[in-house]
């Protein structure tokens, strides 16, 4: 299981242990639908962080794999005109 599915997994346990937890304590129903409010907005600040970072390491990791493929496509480009030297030569 990849870490991204764990993560959701976790976040969206956590949100509805907490709902509940909230739903079944004893208070007034507007007094508990703002608190599920608030929780909601907490877990989706996490999410919504957390899912930015994940973005940023792909971003990050796809700029290296496309800097690398450029350095190789110039070192096979440099490589081709050295054989086409050499086949000219013999």
């Amino acid at each position: 299981m990849n870490a991204g599915k764990v993560l959701v997994s976790v976040l969206v346990s956590a949100s509805i242990g907490a709902a509940l937890g909230i739903l079944f304590a004893p208070a007034k129903g507007t007094a508990t639908r703002k608190k599920i409010g608030k929780k909601g907005d907490h877990y989706f600040d996490e999410m919504e962080s957390k899912f930015n970072k994940v973005i940023d390491n792909v971003s990050s990791k796809i700029e290296t794999v496309g800097k690398e493929a450029m350095r190789l496509s110039k070192n096979g480009a440099s490589k081709l005109e050295d054989a086409k030297l050499v086949g000219k030569d013999s």
